[in-house]
């Protein structure tokens, strides 16, 4: 044990001087977005960390062979609604090993993470529902918000049913407050805060929530009020009022066709410090559920489609205004196909936009961003288009989400690089081969060119092939909980 943490400090090995590693990647092209490395290297990995990178052959119990393949840190998506192993053995496929419900968040973080313990395939972790928790802060759920407490993840309908409703009291601006507070308590990764998808939250109201997170100094994930500038401008100005660490999911659907302007916008106000970050999917098209807020009167001018552009999940069949009408009442998901390939281009080669999915809950033929984005921006815009260096692709997977979270979650220091004494989460790809195979047409499949995903030093994919039952996923924390 004292060689082995000796070894954490020595930048480079020789094979006379490691001992036989738990797991080997062997003669892979390394690349690490913190660092720089980009060079042929062995890695020794022993107890699910990375302890020796090596210039020369490592002897380990078990050997990945890695030659012509690119080995870089696994993929952090910050933005995953898909939090069951059904969802996750597709992540897993694209490369990802830490897959996080920010966006919108839990209503109860607590158990959400007793929920996923022990028996996961990625490691996991959320925020507390501003969504959620504001209507179990009503007073006339009052009743039902008991048995909400103990919810994993029912945020959808909690939410729907204070959708409408602006909070009416000060004693129930002191219920969220307690609420988003234990939230925070049990581990949540700051507050998730999806205003569009609850149009009663008053701009105060916002305002408010911001002001809470100043007071107990955590981020706010958001999705914004609605498409457009104005929407930006808002989370924007509160952030600037506050100084609280903000983060903007999906630019690229929130902008639409002003997204050179939103661009421009944040990234004016981070050279003037402000801490705000953003995200993109490689997709022209989003997805939701059809009883949601965003498609109440007047979707189709502020989206910009019509009924031909929204696809039904379940059948993959456009809908025309009958089958709109019918579906709605039911409530499901869809897509909407309503982006253009530049904007995408456009934020994925903006320097501080991350690539996150948010990929939807498992159906067959869910968003094929649930099972291809990151792979996508790999084959796609780095191979073919090459729109951007791969190294900087993968920069906006890795150590760009892992700074973000690590003022709230310490152990993102151990994640989204290859260095030593970090956590061998690791994925190895076929830079050659690497592409996403989803359809919007054929739904969901594995990409192609993963060859190998470990978690925690546990492979999940190996060969191109799940591992099966294999649940080496570890919950992320946040550290408000440690705080007095």
């Amino acid at each position: 044990m004292k060689l082995l943490s000796a070894l954490l400090f020595l930048p480079l090995l020789t094979a006379q001087s490691v001992p036989s590693f738990d797991l080997v990647i062997a003669g892979g092209r390394v690349m690490d977005p913190e660092s720089g490395l980009d060079a042929v290297r062995h890695i020794g990995i022993t107890a699910g960390k990375i302890v020796a990178i090596s210039a020369q052959p490592l002897s380990g119990k078990t050997t990945l062979k890695a030659t012509g393949r690119v080995v870089a840190p696994g993929f952090i998506d910050i933005h995953a609604h898909g939090q069951t192993n059904q969802a996750n053995e597709y992540q897993a496929h694209d490369g990802v090993t830490t897959a996080l419900e920010l966006e919108v968040g839990v209503p109860s973080v607590g158990a959400f993470l007793r929920s996923r313990e022990n028996n996961a395939i990625l490691n996991f972790g959320a925020t507390a529902s501003h969504g959620a928790m504001r209507t179990m802060s009503m007073t006339e759920f009052a009743a039902e918000a008991k048995s909400w407490h103990d919810s994993p993840n029912r945020w959808s309908e909690i939410s729907m049913k204070g959708r409408y409703k602006p909070l009416a009291a000060a004693e129930e601006y002191s219920l969220l407050a307690a609420n988003m507070e234990r939230g925070l308590r049990e581990g949540g990764l700051g507050l998730g805060v999806a205003h569009q998808y609850y149009p009663g939250a008053t701009r105060e109201e916002i305002f408010r929530v911001f002001q809470m997170a100043q007071r107990w100094k955590v981020p706010i994930y958001t999705h914004v009020r609605s498409m457009g500038p104005e929407a930006m401008q808002e989370v924007i100005a509160n952030a600037a009022a506050t100084g609280v660490a903000l983060h903007i999911v999906h630019v690229n659907s929130m902008s639409l066709g002003s997204l050179p302007f939103v661009l421009d916008l944040i990234e004016s106000v981070r050279k003037q410090g402000l801490d705000i970050t953003t995200e993109a999917y490689p997709y022209t098209a989003a997805s939701t559920f059809l009883e949601s807020t965003i498609f109440d009167d007047g979707w189709q001018e502020r989206l910009g489609i019509s009924y031909g552009e929204i696809q039904w999940v379940k059948t993959g069949e456009r809908l025309t205004k009958e089958t709109f009408d019918l579906n709605r009442k039911a409530g499901g998901a869809v897509i909407m196909h309503l982006m253009k390939p530049e904007w995408i281009r456009r934020a994925m080669v903006s320097p501080f936009v991350m690539v996150a999915s948010d990929g939807m809950p498992y159906a067959p033929g869910a968003h094929p961003r649930s099972a291809g984005t990151f792979t996508r921006v790999l084959g796609l815009y780095v191979r073919e288009q090459k729109v951007l260096p791969l190294m900087d692709a993968l920069a906006k997977m890795t150590i760009m989400p892992a700074r973000r979270l690590e003022p709230i979650a310490p152990q993102l220091k151990n994640k989204g690089r290859i260095r030593l004494g970090a956590d061998a989460d690791i994925t190895v790809f076929d830079p050659a081969r690497v592409i996403d195979t989803a359809t919007f047409e054929k739904g969901l499949s594995f990409s192609a060119g993963i060859d190998h995903v470990l978690v925690n030093g546990v492979a999940v994919v190996r060969e191109g092939k799940t591992v099966p039952n294999t649940f080496p996923g570890r919950a992320v924390l946040g550290n408000y909980a440690n705080r007095p």
